[in-house]
């Protein structure tokens, strides 16, 4: 990681720039072979799969078969974990249901918010480097708690069974967790090809109505793309990012670990360590050092760690600043003051407080989601929540009496804006009412 000390705030778009690929070529690919979908449906789906998965496949769906197969390969102990995680996360979104009141604006105006869950969602479930089954659990749990009539689910079939004993392409912990959380269609997509499937539909994909989850930054473009003018998504959520503020009382093996299980996601995943502590900077500095030594996924988390950074700064507000400015996904505060640190967070996706709350914790069970907008979109995205599968339709009713008090407000100002057809639609009504 490399390290800052002391950085003026001209040095602070350079500490807060993320990785990023050349995205001339990588917009240019990911049109191509949304094109290419759209036009082809399932033939190009299977060709891109061959190419860039290694799998060829005959059909696109999981079947019966596969799921009960998956169940078979998952241990009793895994399956419990995923039960306790699904409940937890059931629970934290279960309270988030949304209770609408009628307003009276105004004598004879009323007005009313409904809450509709969106008919067909699509999840992305990443399982390239890693099967992201909780991601299941994220996604597919709110969406059945909203009332979700059909749920699709795509991932990547890169699953091989270690001993040779199962057929399956799909990670059997991803399957179990699918049926725990109600999923309704699975398919053997990954990448780009599968946001254009759920985006367009093909002959096996049903067109969703919005894109759900988080990806590379191949499959960040292609949501951003789809979105234009066939879909809606979650947020832009790409590769995975963590800051972690510690204080000289920070303990330097917890914070080591919590930069570890970000850098460990992707050689494009970042992590961000701001500290007041010369002493403890050494000391994670030390840790991760140690703690890398241990990782199967070594490598990877190498290459994450050479586009991270250490800052060393002079004050815990300058330490809340930066972390505001940089926007994180993960947000950890490790600091005595940790709740007084709380209260000025302004920008961040998910936030662990104290020194036990390690980022894990929300990746898996605690109840929160973990699905959150990374590259700095949290200055304006939330993660994903209940309300991120329903929309809000508005209803208003006017009575006479709700005429006469607004009516006249209504003509003068579609009139003001020349919009006379506008004002007529009131003043047939004014005109209508008895004297």
């Amino acid at each position: 990681m490399k390290i800052y000390r002391y950085p003026s705030k001209a040095l602070w778009p350079e500490i807060i720039q993320r990785p990023r690929l050349d995205l001339t070529r990588l917009n240019a690919t990911v049109s191509q072979v949304l094109a290419d979908v759209k036009s082809r449906g399932d033939a190009a789906v299977k060709e891109y799969e061959l190419k860039f998965d290694k799998a060829c496949l005959e059909s696109l769906a999981v079947t019966q078969a596969e799921m009960d197969e998956a169940e078979r390969i998952v241990s009793p102990e895994l399956r419990e974990a995923i039960i306790l995680a699904h409940h937890n996360i059931n629970v934290f979104h279960l309270s988030q249901r949304f209770v609408g009141q009628k307003v009276k604006t105004q004598e004879g105006v009323v007005c009313w918010q409904k809450s509709v869950p969106i008919e067909r969602v699509g999840l992305y479930i990443p399982g390239g480097t890693a099967p992201l089954f909780s991601t299941v659990l994220m996604l597919a749990t709110p969406a059945k708690i909203a009332g979700c009539k059909e749920i699709v689910l795509c991932t990547p079939p890169t699953y091989h069974s270690p001993d040779q004993s199962s057929k399956l392409s799909v990670h059997p912990a991803i399957l179990v967790a699918a049926r725990i959380a109600g999923v309704s269609k699975i398919f053997k997509i990954g990448g780009v090809q599968a946001i254009g499937a759920m985006a367009y539909g093909t002959e096996s994909v049903p067109k969703v109505f919005k894109i759900f989850g988080p990806g590379n930054q191949y499959v960040m473009a292609a949501k951003q793309q789809v979105s234009l003018d066939e879909v809606a998504i979650d947020m832009p959520a790409g590769p995975s990012e963590v800051c972690v503020l510690a204080d000289e009382k920070a303990n330097a093996a917890f914070v080591a670990a919590d930069l570890l299980s970000q850098a460990e996601h992707g050689i494009d995943s970042q992590v961000l360590l701001i500290t007041t502590s010369e002493t403890k900077l050494q000391e994670i500095q030390q840790q991760l050092e140690e703690q890398l030594e241990a990782l199967p996924r070594k490598e990877i988390a190498i290459k994450a760690l050479e586009n991270s950074r250490s800052v060393l700064v002079g004050s815990a507000d300058e330490m809340i600043s930066l972390s505001n400015a940089y926007a994180p996904e993960h947000l950890v505060i490790q600091t005595e003051n940790y709740e007084q640190l709380a209260e000025c967070v302004v920008n961040a996706g998910s936030v662990f407080l104290g020194k036990y709350a390690c980022e894990s914790a929300g990746d898996y069970a605690s109840g929160t989601n973990h699905t959150l907008p990374t590259h700095g979109y949290a200055t304006a995205y939330n993660g994903v929540n209940l309300d991120s599968y329903c929309r809000k339709i508005t209803f208003q009713h006017l009575t006479a009496e709700g005429v006469r008090q607004i009516g006249r407000a209504v003509e003068l100002m579609a009139e003001a804006e020349q919009l006379d057809a506008h004002k007529n639609a009131m003043s047939v009504r004014i005109n209508s009412l008895p004297e």
